[in-house]
C-alpha cells in the first residue's frame, strides 16, 4: 500500500475543479489542469441546483428562464438509478439529458406525461434523427425512455408502457480504435519527469494503460487504492462495483516516482483523497486529462486525436493479441456481460484479415 501523505498544517482548501462533470459539450476550461493550454471564462448562464450536495444526481439541473425545474417523476427516476440501481453518477446524468429532451417535445405536443403514446414517442425519436443524431444517439434515448416508462408502471403512474412495441434503429456494428504497442511507448515517453506535472502525467498515462481504466476511474483513485508492495489495484467502476486488477513494474515505479517527488509539491501541505491532483491540490477532471492525453498524443507524432478510452480499447487488444483468455480481460475490464468484451475478439479477426493479405504471396 502506498504510504498516506505526512500531515501538515491544514490551510482552508481551494475550491476543486469540476471540469467535465457534466458532461457539456462546450466544457469550460480553466486552465489548472492544462499547464500553459489558453483559458477560457465565459460567466455562468444558469443556476445550479442543490450544488451542495456532491452526491445527489440533481446537482446537474439547470433552472433557466426557457427550462423549468424537473418533473416530479423524472427526480423520483433519477434517485431511483442513484440510490436503488446504484450506477454511476456519469450514466445517471446521461439519463437525465435524455429524458429532459422527452419533457420538452411532451410540452411542445402540450401533452400530459400520463397521457403520451407510442407514436409521441415515435415522432420523438424522429425528431432525434431528423436533427442528425446517429442511430446509436437515437438507440440510447429510446433504452432511456424504456427504463423511465417501466419505472411509471411499477410506481402506478402509468397504466401501459408506451415503449414496448416500438424497435430499435439498426445499429452497425463498430469496432473499438486502438493504438498500435510504438504508438502507446511514444505516447508513454511525451511527459517531462523533471517536473511535478510531467511525473504526475507519466504516472497517469502508465495507469491508465497498465490497467484498462475508464478515465472516471483513474481521476477518482485514492491514494490508498494501490497496493503497490502486491502490485493490484483495488477500482470502484459502473453501479459502484469493485475489482481488483493487475499493475505491471513500469506503472508501479512511474506512480511510485510521483507519490514521492510530484504528488507532496501539488498538495502544497493540502490534504486530499485523491490520487492524482491539479496544481491547485483538488482533483483532476476528466475534460482536463482528456486535453492532456490529445496533447502528448500530437507531441508523439499520433496522426488522429486519442482519447482515453482508446488507451483503455487498447489495453484489452494487445492482451488478447497476446494469448490473454476473454474471461480474465472482461474481469479487468470490469464488463458484467461477456458480450461486451467480444467486440475485441472482431478486432483481431480484422487484424488476421489485414495482416494475410500484406504478407501472403497469394492473397
Amino acid at each position: 500500500m502506498i504510504s498516506p501523505p505526512r500531515k501538515q498544517r491544514v490551510e482552508r482548501p481551494l475550491p476543486a475543479d469540476n471540469l467535465g462533470e457534466s458532461r457539456s459539450d462546450t466544457p469550460h476550461v480553466t486552465g489548472d489542469d492544462l499547464g500553459s493550454l489558453p483559458v477560457r471564462r465565459t460567466p455562468p448562464k444558469s443556476v445550479d441546483v442543490a450544488a451542495s450536495n456532491p452526491d445527489n444526481p440533481l446537482r446537474h439541473e439547470k433552472v433557466t428562464a426557457d427550462r423549468p425545474p424537473l418533473a416530479p417523476e423524472l427526480r423520483a427516476f433519477l434517485e431511483y438509478l442513484r440510490v436503488e440501481k446504484g450506477l454511476a453518477a456519469n450514466s445517471v446524468v446521461a439519463y437525465q439529458r435524455d429524458l429532459v429532451e422527452l419533457m420538452e417535445f411532451v410540452r411542445k405536443i402540450s401533452r400530459e406525461l400520463t397521457e403520451v403514446r407510442r407514436d409521441d414517442l415515435r415522432n420523438f425519436l424522429a425528431s432525434l434523427h431528423r436533427r442528425g443524431l446517429s442511430a446509436r444517439s437515437v438507440a440510447r434515448h429510446l433504452v432511456s425512455l424504456r427504463n423511465f416508462f417501466r419505472f411509471l408502471v411499477k410506481e402506478g403512474k402509468v397504466r401501459q408502457d408506451p415503449t414496448r412495441d416500438i424497435d430499435a434503429p439498426r445499429i452497425g456494428q463498430r469496432l473499438p480504435k486502438y493504438m498500435t504497442t510504438d504508438e502507446v511507448d511514444a505516447l508513454l515517453q511525451q511527459p517531462d519527469p523533471s517536473t511535478p506535472l510531467g511525473l504526475r502525467d507519466k504516472a497517469m498515462l502508465e495507469l491508465l494503460y497498465a490497467t484498462g481504466l475508464r478515465v472516471s476511474e483513474l481521476i477518482g483513485l485514492s491514494w490508498n487504492d494501490l497496493e503497490i508492495n502486491l502490485g493490484v489495484l483495488r477500482c470502484r467502476g459502473k453501479g459502484n462495483k469493485e475489482r481488483l486488477i493487475p499493475v505491471g513494474k513500469s506503472a508501479l515505479r512511474a506512480v511510485e516516482a510521483y507519490m514521492q517527488q510530484g504528488r507532496p509539491a501539488l498538495a502544497k501541505g493540502r490534504e486530499s483523497p485523491f490520487l492524482f491532483l491539479n496544481r491547485r491540490g483538488g482533483g483532476l477532471s476528466r475534460v482536463g486529462f482528456w486535453m492532456l492525453i490529445v496533447r502528448y498524443g500530437r507531441a508523439a507524432g499520433i496522426l488522429t486525436d486519442i482519447t482515453p478510452h482508446e488507451v483503455r480499447h487498447s489495453f484489452a487488444t494487445h492482451l488478447l493479441e497476446r494469448g490473454a483468455d476473454l474471461r480474465s480481460v472482461q474481469i479487468m475490464l470490469g464488463h458484467s456481460d461477456i458480450s461486451t468484451t467480444q467486440i475485441y475478439t472482431h478486432v483481431l479477426k480484422e487484424r488476421l484479415k489485414l495482416v494475410y493479405h500484406e504478407h501472403h504471396p497469394r492473397a
